[in-house]
């Protein structure tokens, strides 16, 4: 779209990552009138090779693309600057104004980096992964700061290099695992991959993107260091004092330890980027953990303002298996909820909440194993003195784990192809008593299905 001074769009969504993206395509779906995205960059982030394990759970890879290869859009790359929430109306750098019916923030996060250094590489979009790629090859020791999905998948696809790994928890990858499934990993921290799995980041129209959130695939394959083998030491229940550079980044841990290294990986998650200048004398409700307040319908405290994705943080969602994470997997899912609830509130029709949101469903891998995570799996909001744990472990190929509360299926990690997923999802939602059949439920010779036939 070429620049004018002023715009008019029934729709229009802020943001180029996957919520964004999501919201614009789903809001073709529902209407013809007009839907307008404004990007930043010329790069977006779009959903592609969608696979369902069950009905809601699902995994898919994350493209990037040039805004001009995707059919039927309408998009100004531009920056927002300020809002006019009365008169509904969007400034931008460029000196645009758009007029809007319907307005959807999807901003997403930014990243929570130790220091501003150029030592320290926080990883959180394309422009910065592919420096990191690009001064990996001469390193022989890095520190990797932070417990979750980037950085756990960091430790597996660094080879050839010595990784200190920092996180404040008793057991890695605390985010997404028990203690258990930390332990069936444990033996593959140190597993070397070879050069030939290096996988090539296929790039769209050859522009560069900075600013959304990596897609689930962000890795492309293994990256290698200038270190004989691979090393992985882990310093657990401790955090970064203090760093400083000399010849090399020297970094003091809060346990008193002090390690050398090339450089330093924060991935130590990510804030809401919330940063709008509301220009009418109103102000967009907050949280406490940076998030715009969204209500069941993802609207905001501003009339027909609505949010999606890492910036929004959801607020009194009555979902009993269900709880906001800043994941991939969620930025799709509200983006695509936040579409059909601006179109539904802008037509004046009645509007039921979305069925992904009565189950929390992730699916991803580590260390080279599929893992699906359903419901409270890790017991989550619950007391776990009222809860029972089943487990099933076969080193090397899987670990499984069901969350029961007062004999209902609750939660469950799936680690491996345990082929249990559709079954889990089932017990979680149907709420079925599964007290008398504990003692098959993860017999690995018992069809469990044959008893809900």
């Amino acid at each position: 779209m070429s620049q004018n001074q002023q715009i008019d769009s029934t729709y229009v969504v802020i943001g180029g990552g996957i919520a964004g993206v999501s919201c614009v395509e789903a809001l073709k779906l529902y209407t013809t009138e007009p839907v307008l995205l404004i990007s930043e960059s010329p790069i977006v982030k779009v959903v592609t090779d969608i696979k369902f394990y069950t009905k809601i759970a699902a995994g898919f890879k994350v493209e990037d693309r040039n805004l001009q290869c995707i059919d039927n859009t309408e998009y100004i790359i531009d920056k927002v600057i300020a809002i006019n929430s009365i008169e509904h109306i969007i400034y931008t750098v460029n000196h645009q104004e758009i007029k809007y019916k319907k307005l959807c923030l999807c901003t997403g996060a930014t990243p929570k980096l130790l220091d501003d250094k150029d030592y320290v590489i926080g990883l959180r979009d394309t422009h910065s992964v592919e420096y990191f790629q690009s001064i990996i090859g001469s390193a022989n020791r890095v520190m990797i700061v932070g417990n979750g999905g980037i950085a756990t998948d960091l430790v597996y696809k660094l080879n050839g290099i010595e990784i200190i790994w920092v996180i404040r928890d008793e057991h890695i990858s605390s985010h997404f695992l028990d203690a258990g499934a930390a332990e069936f990993f444990s033996n593959y921290l140190n597993t070397q991959q070879s050069s030939e799995k290096v996988i090539k980041r296929f790039r769209y129209c050859g522009e560069r993107s900075s600013g959304a959130a990596l897609g689930p695939d962000w890795h492309c394959g293994a990256m290698f260091g200038n270190h004989d083998g691979k090393n992985v030491i882990i310093e657990y229940k401790t955090e970064v004092k203090n760093i400083s550079k000399s010849d090399l980044v020297r970094i003091e841990l809060t346990n008193g330890k002090v390690y050398e290294c090339d450089f330093v990986i924060s991935a130590t998650g990510v804030m809401p980027n919330n940063n709008f200048d509301i220009r009418d004398g109103r102000s967009i409700d907050i949280a406490s953990d940076g998030g715009i307040k969204v209500d069941w319908k993802m609207e905001t405290n501003l009339s027909d303002i609505f949010a999606a994705g890492d910036v929004c943080t959801t607020v009194d969602w009555n979902s009993e298996h269900w709880f906001q994470m800043r994941l991939w997997t969620q930025a799709r899912q509200m983006g695509m909820y936040a579409a059909k609830c601006m179109h539904y509130v802008h037509i004046k029709e009645p509007l039921l909440q979305d069925f992904c949101f009565e189950l929390f469903t992730h699916v991803t891998s580590f260390f080279g194993f599929k893992v699906i995570l359903l419901g409270l799996y890790n017991a989550q909001g619950l007391d776990k003195k009222d809860c029972e744990l089943l487990v099933r472990v076969t080193n090397g190929q899987e670990y499984v784990k069901l969350v029961l509360q007062n004999g209902r299926v609750v939660g469950a990690i799936l680690i491996g192809d345990t082929d249990l997923e559709e079954m889990c999802e089932n017990l979680i939602l149907n709420q079925i008593d599964v007290t008398n059949l504990m003692d098959d439920l993860l017999d690995p010779n018992i069809d469990i299905e044959d008893y809900f036939d």
